[in-house]
């Protein structure tokens, strides 16, 4: 491929956040906030900044998402992170003849993803789930009308669910968001014995309408089809352009942005992921 096809067939995308917050105590914090590797996405021009100064370190957790560990000093603390990431212009793969995959042929690292979690509970919602989708023709389809009754049965509203909100109280109130959305949808995937797990990252707004609200961190789910996971996002129900995965796991307890070993205060937060004209 030419340099000229290679610049036609991706785009640049400006990705990145900021977290300040008033320690009372030095604090252990997990960061999650840098893409992983892989999906077709290319990360460059990376830069963390903490400040006071602080001693950090990169790992990956059990799940292979990269975090970094970092002590913030009592006082006021930033961390930033900022990145150019090249992305492929197109939206994500779909297919919808890939079938389920029954549970005795699903592979070993997979199999997980079929049981409760902290905030998705498929043995609660299980006959909710067999009664509107049992009949559904399995597969790919299946997902989708998943995907469509949870956008439809949940109206996206800031502050409407809490740390401790799960799929089976959002189903009740109605109200969520994104995290909350993908929690459901997870939920009836795992009691009908579909594999799905918890996705979130950087979502910049390409080719869509535009949006009034601040930018955000999203979240989505990966569902296991045919011989690999597959990308559904019941909050916008519908694919996009520019997804850029910063970690997986049951739910979101495994893949939160920010773990703090304490009780800071949290000042602010700022998130980006706008294109960047070539």
């Amino acid at each position: 491929m030419t340099d000229h096809d290679r610049s036609a067939a991706t785009r640049l995308v400006h990705i990145g956040c900021a977290f300040t917050y008033r320690c009372e105590i030095d604090t252990p914090t997990v960061f999650q906030v840098q893409p992983g590797a892989g999906r077709g996405v290319r990360v460059r021009n990376e830069e963390w900044s903490i400040r006071p100064e602080a001693a950090s370190r990169h790992y990956r957790d059990l799940y292979g998402n990269p975090c970094l560990r970092v002590v913030m000093p009592t006082g006021r603390s930033q961390l930033c992170y900022d990145a150019v990431a090249e992305v492929p212009d197109a939206v994500e793969d779909a297919d919808e003849n890939a079938a389920e995959v029954p549970a005795d042929h699903l592979p070993d690292d997979v199999l997980h993803y079929t049981l409760p979690s902290r905030y998705c509970l498929p043995d609660l919602l299980g006959d909710e789930a067999w009664a509107r989708f049992g009949s559904t023709p399995p597969g790919y389809r299946r997902v989708q009308a998943i995907c469509a009754h949870v956008h439809q049965h949940l109206q996206f509203q800031y502050g409407s669910s809490t740390a401790l909100s799960t799929a089976t109280d959002v189903n009740t109130s109605g109200l969520g968001v994104c995290r909350d959305f993908t929690h459901l949808a997870i939920s009836l995937c795992r009691a009908l014995n579909i594999p799905a797990r918890y996705a979130f990252g950087y979502l910049p707004r390409m080719d869509v309408c535009p949006d009034p609200m601040p930018m955000d961190f999203a979240a989505w789910m990966e569902v296991w089809l045919a011989d690999r996971w597959w990308t559904f996002d019941p909050r916008n129900n519908t694919r996009r352009k520019g997804r850029i995965v910063i970690g997986t796991g049951r739910d979101a307890a495994d893949v939160a942005m920010a773990t703090t070993f304490g009780g800071p205060e949290l000042l602010s937060m700022a998130v980006h992921a706008d294109e960047v004209p070539r």
